[in-house]
């Protein structure tokens, strides 16, 4: 899950053919930086601790041609994220 490729993810199957295309908007620079940033996210999750065998991470773009990355997880799994990122907040507010 943590580069193009692994198991579950799904950010190196962009399919062109797949999706609207609109003259002059640059979708490749998007998806490129989404691609990296789900890698990023992928590789964060995993230091964390989190479980990620079912996690689904996908690099996508929108219609202005941003790059987006979409996260599906199981409810465990949001769960786990949910505490970290609670844990997180209150260390961050604590150093402020």
């Amino acid at each position: 899950m943590d580069n193009p490729g692994d198991a579950g993810f799904e950010g190196a199957q962009f399919d062109p053919d797949a999706v609207l295309w609109v003259r002059g908007v640059d979708y490749v620079t998007g998806w490129r930086d989404a691609t990296q940033a789900a890698g990023d996210l992928g590789d964060a999750l995993t230091a964390a601790g989190v479980d990620v065998a079912g996690a689904k991470i996908r690099a996508s773009t929108t219609a202005d041609g941003s790059g987006v990355v979409r996260l599906e997880l199981s409810s465990k799994t949001a769960r786990e994220v949910a505490k970290l990122a609670r844990l997180a907040a209150g260390q961050w507010r604590k150093a402020g």
